[in-house]
């Protein structure tokens, strides 16, 4: 897909046009966009969701652009000589879109400055870097919520892909809140060090089914965790999008991430000239950046109370990590009315108070 580019004519700028130069048609590049995934577009889970922002991009520009991706990208070397492929091919700006790509997109960076770099739930930029994220762990939150509610054994679920930041927070964010409406609540978490698995993903759930969880939820990419509660006749939530196709009769809700405004916003801005490096944006529920799959497969109280803490964390009145607020080792990590900050969210390492599990070496 092709747009036309600003071009120079003596002190003439003409944009999106054909130009005749001495007879001859000359036709602007296309702004070439492109995006390294960490799993397949059809993972149902998170580049699913990634891809979806792509072709939003392709669909907002129409002819203007020009996009590309590359899918099941490994995170380390791999990541390096892909992203080098990607600027040496002449991208003009490349998303990447894992946190394990943090370190590898800054050093390729470095190597290509006129090319413009924007990558997920990190932290680290650049002046051609800059990093993106949603606040997931809001609608992870009211999940929390719900399966504390919902569970008759006391014991919900959590399959773990990898122990960074995001995820931490994430376990964190719904134990927190299950702990709100039951105070006996226990998280079992299972690590899968894998972002998509099928027989992985599936096979952690059923291990902590068979331990007596009855509420299912996951922070990996495929809707299998949540096809195994079904199976089981038991309930969860899905991952990244809505998988009620898949689970139609566990699925309580789910995160749905939205990286479409963000998407078509960062590269409007390079079609502009106004792209500027050392930018962070973190999406909020708020502007529906983080999305929630319908509530289902719940009693009507059970959705009341849970609708109530979306729509206090959505007008800015409620925030899940506040003090005071102590971790697994009882030391404190927020005072009294703190709030967290945005870097020890990027950051968090440390489970709360109350998770009974050994914190991932």
């Amino acid at each position: 897909m092709k747009i036309l580019k600003k071009i120079s004519l003596g002190m003439a700028l003409i944009t999106g046009i054909t130009i005749a130069i001495s007879g001859t048609a000359i036709t602007a590049e296309p702004v070439k966009v492109g995006f390294i995934y960490i799993g397949p577009p059809g993972d149902h889970g998170w580049t699913y969701r990634h891809d979806i922002g792509r072709k939003a991009v392709e669909a907002h520009f129409g002819d203007a652009v020009e996009t590309t991706f590359q899918e099941n990208v490994p995170e380390g070397p791999d990541a390096v000589r892909a992203i080098t492929q990607m600027a040496l091919s002449g991208h003009d700006l490349i998303f990447t879109t894992s946190y394990g790509y943090m370190d590898q997109t800054l050093a390729v960076a470095k190597k290509f400055p006129n090319v413009k770099f924007e990558h997920a739930t990190g932290w680290k930029t650049a002046d051609n870097v800059s990093n993106y994220g949603l606040k997931l762990y809001q609608s992870r939150h009211v999940q929390g919520v719900i399966a504390g509610l919902m569970t008759k054994t006391n014991k919900i679920c959590y399959v773990a892909s990898f122990p960074i930041p995001e995820v931490i927070r994430e376990i964190n964010t719904f134990y927190l809140g299950a702990k709100t409406q039951n105070p006996d609540v226990e998280v079992q978490i299972v690590w899968v060090y894998t972002w998509y698995d099928p027989g992985k993903e599936a096979d952690a759930a059923q291990a902590m089914i068979d331990n007596g969880c009855d509420v299912i939820t996951q922070h990996t990419d495929s809707p299998a965790p949540l096809v195994t509660a079904e199976k089981a006749g038991l309930v969860g939530f899905g991952q990244a999008s809505d998988q009620t196709p898949f689970a139609p009769n566990a699925q309580l809700t789910g995160t749905i991430d939205n990286w479409d405004p963000y998407y078509i916003d960062r590269v409007q801005a390079v079609i502009d000239g106004t792209w500027e490096g050392h930018g962070t944006y973190f999406g909020d529920i708020s502007e529906g950046a983080v999305g929630m799959a319908p509530f289902a497969n719940m009693p009507q109280n059970v959705m009341d109370i849970a609708m109530d803490v979306r729509a206090k964390i959505t007008n800015g009145t409620y925030f899940a990590f506040t003090g005071p607020l102590k971790d697994q080792s009882g030391e404190l990590r927020l005072k009294d009315g703190e709030v967290a900050s945005r870097m020890m969210l990027d950051t968090m390492d440390w489970y709360v108070e109350g998770i009974t599990a050994k914190y991932p070496d």
